[in-house]
């Protein structure tokens, strides 16, 4: 499984893209969405929620589970991807591309998020 160089990891297996703007895409990690298995309902934080980072902001439905989305950073919500409300199956097969579920205009960022080299460490020990 390659985790994209481009992108930071947090513990809790979100992914946080580069900002443009301000304003930084988050989704879930293929290895979360493998471990979640199918997943079949996905609740995303309102346009305009602050979101802080560590802290839940939403909720992924499995098959096997319901496991809570937390935030990466601290910021305001400033898009949803209605794909993946509509198409939950998208965090599987695409999480790093299409299956992204949040952009947030960050106001502040944890010291702790990992490089793709060391995201991979972590999830490999």
């Amino acid at each position: 499984m390659d985790n994209p160089q481009q992108l930071r990891y947090s513990k809790e297996h979100e992914w946080l893209s580069a900002a443009e703007d301000g304003v930084s895409a988050v989704g879930i990690t293929e290895h979360a969405a493998n471990a979640l298995g199918d997943v079949v309902f996905v609740q995303l934080p309102e346009v305009g929620a602050t979101v802080t980072a560590g802290e839940t902001c939403g909720e992924l439905e499995s098959t096997k589970s319901v496991s809570d989305l937390y935030s990466p950073v601290d910021g305001e919500v400033t898009e949803v991807n209605e794909d993946v409300v509509t198409d939950p199956s998208l965090v599987n097969s695409a999480p790093f591309e299409g299956g992204w579920l949040f952009k947030v205009r960050v106001t502040g960022e944890p010291e702790d998020l990992l490089t793709a080299d060391e995201y991979t460490a972590f999830t490999a020990g």
